[in-house]
């Protein structure tokens, strides 16, 4: 499959690899250098006639280790481009999203299906066989759906709106508790039937898709998951990709084959990693830590038997639900408009700041909207302005303590000119907003609570919202200062914001 430009180019890397000072680890790892020496180029020259995964195949190494290998070829010789380090950072994350969504798609899977259901079930509803459709029904959803695949908390909600679909199509008998119940009450209603695969075959006679949330409710509920947010993933977009593969109605599974075909056209297009294969547990995918290791031992007091129970170390998925979460229990009771007080130094003012405060807010949502859909996925739009809303919160709550603040050591009410600054605005919702963005962005691999980089990540808000980088860095020090709510991890993104800012954007001519 590797072109002969590819090939020669490759081998002549090779050869210049094999003879700098310290290359005996190399040249005892031909087939790994060899991969590594093939990929670099191949990625250099725009010629990638093959897959990550069907070269991780070929030299017999997994996802883990290739990347280790290619950080060592990296560091004895330079030979890895800008562009190299872009598309392995592109892969790395991809991979640990998935990886970590695989962990929790499994144990939400064992939490949900009886291991032995009753002789009553079909056999041909193996528990192998839902896991497999399922996980497949995930990735086709993930690739259509989202153009920034990295996304742990997006991806996660998509992958519930996937269990919930199937659920209920599930038979009570095969379900825990409780699942087991939703469902029933959704069959009361008479639209959950027992699938049957391929069923779905004639979409024409169809029924439309049921709008029953209790089953969303529960994985939700289950799951720290904000449910707004996933009902309006499932109806805005998880449904319109259901019609699109060819599945409109709850009527039956999706033949495995058919969902594995469309799947391998967007694998076989990305040329990256097949997600399949984590079903398979295959050795290519699996990360360098046991997950296992995480479990840690602790015993219990007062136990009478004094066993040892396992407690499971935090996941990147319930790290992110946990973060979320806290933002939002600190934002639920804030108001998404200017509170009495704001309004009272509004009305203190020489000119009253209010009406072009809240034009901004409308017209920067309109804005916010359209980027984050442009770099999401246009499904995701109205995520997108549930973010922005939750910004706008925190936007007024942060205002209305800076203003308290200042009147305290000024000892003045009046704030007419900084009230009727549009760039002091700007930037306090900018920073608002990227305090919520980077809650979301949460990466898979951050184990320390910070956010990874991604295509959302600062500065992104700067340009959506046409921001000055040095503007933004004079409200972060107050605006740290006068929210106590702020978690450490936060407050560490802020800080590192700023330090992005002193070291290269605030230098830029735009600044």
């Amino acid at each position: 499959k590797v072109s002969e430009s590819v090939r020669e180019k490759a081998w002549k890397t090779y050869e210049s690899l094999s003879a700098v000072d310290g290359a005996l680890a190399f040249n005892k790892k031909k087939k790994e250098t060899w991969g590594v020496c093939i990929f670099i180029v191949a990625i250099d020259l725009d010629e990638m006639t093959f897959t990550f995964t069907e070269l991780l195949k070929s030299i017999s190494i997994s996802v883990c280790t290739f990347f280790r290998f290619l950080k060592e070829v990296d560091v004895n010789m330079d030979t890895v481009s800008t562009k190299v380090d872009s598309t392995v950072s592109m892969l790395k994350k991809k991979y640990d999203v998935l990886l970590a969504l695989y962990h929790k798609f499994e144990r939400i899977c064992g939490l949900i299906y009886l291991e032995q259901p009753s002789s009553e079930i079909s056999s041909e509803l193996s528990s192998a066989l839902l896991l497999r459709t399922y996980w497949i029904t995930f990735l086709l959803a993930k690739g259509k759906m989202l153009q920034v695949e990295d996304d742990l908390v997006i991806s996660f909600q998509l992958l519930l709106c996937v269990l919930d679909y199937f659920i209920k199509l599930s038979p009570p008998a095969m379900l825990k508790e409780p699942y087991k119940s939703a469902v029933s009450a959704v069959a009361v209603n008479g639209s959950a039937q027992t699938p049957r695969r391929g069923q779905n075959r004639n979409t024409r006679t169809s029924k439309p898709i049921d709008p029953d949330t209790k089953v969303i409710e529960v994985l939700c509920k289950e799951h720290d998951c904000n449910l707004d947010e996933v009902k309006n993933l499932y109806f805005t977009s998880f449904i319109p990709f259901l019609s699109s593969i060819g599945v409109v109605a709850s009527n039956g599974l999706p033949e495995v084959e058919v969902l594995s075909k469309q799947y391998d056209e967007l694998y076989l297009n990305n040329k990256d990693i097949d997600a399949r294969l984590f079903l398979d547990h295959d050795e290519t995918l699996q990360p360098d830590v046991i997950a296992g290791s995480q479990l840690k031992r602790t015993p219990v007091k007062n136990s009478p038997d004094e066993e040892l129970h396992l407690i499971l170390a935090q996941t990147p998925v319930r790290a992110a639900m946990n973060n979320i979460q806290q933002l939002i229990m600190i934002l639920n009771s804030a108001p998404d408009k200017p509170s009495d007080i704001l309004i009272k130094y509004f009305n203190n003012c020489t000119v009253n700041p209010k009406d072009s405060i809240l034009k901004r807010v409308e017209s920067l949502e309109h804005v916010f909207k359209k980027k984050f859909a442009e770099a999401v996925g246009q499904g995701c739009a109205e995520i997108g302005s549930q973010r922005y809303k939750l910004g706008v919160r925190l936007y007024y709550r942060i205002m209305e303590s800076m203003l308290k603040s200042e009147e305290e050591r000024l000892s003045v009410q009046n704030f007419s000119k900084l009230l009727n600054d549009n760039i002091f605005h700007t930037s306090l919702l900018a920073c608002a907003v990227e305090v919520v963005m980077a809650t979301y962005g949460r990466n898979a691999s951050q184990s320390d609570g910070t956010s990874a980089e991604t295509d959302l990540s600062f500065p992104w808000i700067l340009n959506v919202f046409d921001l000055k980088a040095f503007d933004f860095y004079k409200v972060i020090e107050s605006f740290i200062k006068v929210e106590p709510s702020l978690t450490r991890e936060m407050i560490k993104h802020l800080q590192r914001c700023e330090h992005q800012i002193m070291e290269s954007l605030a230098w830029q001519s735009v600044s």
